[in-house]
């Protein structure tokens, strides 16, 4: 097991002999050996772990400057959506939210002041797949930064480095660390010279995980092909159940050949995931709570990606920071509900589904 090296400052042999280990904000034993394996999971030559997936975005971030504009989903984590509009915008820097699945509608925003194009697949809440490989070859033709968010997917199931990004992030707080323990985001990069630029950002700013956490996440890690092997197939019988359910009037998860870009999901991904969006046919506000708070197995919470199912209400929980029109626009209305399908035993799943939906 990877030793947790509680440690804050490290002793030198002379002044500036340091060994590559100066003070645990910069850089920690355990915290490297994530950074590591973080990176291999994404067939990446360099990693970075952060203490959330805000931190990490934030980062990124740092790389503009006022003026630059930036191309991403109208359909992402309202986290994102927040951090853009409300810390960024601030600095000068634009953002352009578009629907993406078709890749050639960012020639229509690309100018001379565009750096970067951020893009989430599949989406949060709605599991909207973009082309990676396709919105690569674009921001490749115009020298722009590609950076995809991959935490819906997991490595497991989807290594966007592969397709052609130039940056991926992820909220490890979910399908990596797993357990619903810890908080921690990440990027991987293989490009030396922008790892440098970010490590000066990590170093500077000190958003970076402490030891305890690091190596939770590497534990976590250890089950994650056996955890999303279970996630998946749990997803999809809860999908398939949900489909024609009476009380469901729409189904959003990638793995039914009439997703949009379902085609797209079954080129770059290895399966379709344990995330699910339901809308609620003919619920207002007050029933679609209700049966949110009527579940036994499946628990009322944020977040997702841990071994236990829980269920979200985005309008009022993790997209409440977004404007109810623009929310809307993007098909996050008040009775969508978004599923993180755990491992438990799928009888006790679907009972609980039957009882709560009734």
């Amino acid at each position: 097991m990877t030793p947790i090296y509680q440690t804050s400052t490290y002793a030198q042999r002379a002044p500036g002999d340091h060994q590559g280990y100066e003070y645990s904000r910069g850089t920690n034993p355990t915290r490297k050996a994530l950074e590591d394996c973080l990176a291999a999971l994404e067939n990446a030559k360099f990693g970075l772990a952060f203490s959330s997936g805000m931190g990490a975005t934030d980062a990124v971030m740092k790389l503009l400057q006022p003026g630059d504009e930036v191309i991403t989903n109208n359909d992402l984590y309202g986290g994102s959506y927040r951090i853009f509009t409300k810390i960024f915008a601030n600095y000068g820097i634009k953002f352009h939210f578009i629907n993406l699945h078709q890749p050639e509608i960012i020639h229509e925003y690309v100018n001379d002041k565009t750096k970067l194009v951020w893009i989430e697949t599949p989406t949060n809440p709605t599991m909207q797949v973009v082309d990676i490989q396709a919105v690569s070859s674009i921001t490749k033709d115009k020298n722009l930064m590609l950076v995809v968010d991959n935490t819906f997917a997991s490595p497991y199931l989807q290594n966007p480095m592969d397709l052609g990004a130039d940056l991926v992030m992820h909220s490890v707080t979910k399908y990596i660390g797993g357990h619903s323990d810890l908080v921690m985001g990440a990027l991987m990069m293989n490009d030396e010279d922008l790892y440098k630029r970010l490590w000066f950002i990590y170093n500077s700013c000190g958003a970076t995980p402490g030891p305890m956490d690091s190596f939770l996440a590497l534990r976590g890690i250890k089950t994650l092909h056996l955890r999303m092997k279970a996630h998946c197939e749990n997803g999809r019988a809860i999908a398939e159940f949900l489909k024609d359910h009476p009380k469901v009037e729409r189904i959003y998860w990638p793995g039914f050949t009439d997703h949009p870009n379902h085609h797209v999901a079954a080129k770059q991904m290895r399966d379709f995931g344990g995330m699910i969006s339901i809308v609620l046919k003919g619920a207002d506000l007050k029933e679609t709570f209700r049966i949110a708070s009527n579940f036994k197995v499946f628990t009322l919470a944020e977040s997702l990606g841990g071994v236990e199912s829980l269920i979200n209400h985005p309008a009022t929980m993790t997209h409440a920071s977004i404007p109810r029109e623009t929310r809307e626009a993007a098909g996050v209305v008040d009775n969508l509900l978004r599923i993180s399908v755990g491992v438990e035993d799928i009888d006790d799943l679907l009972e609980d589904l039957k009882n709560a939906l009734a």
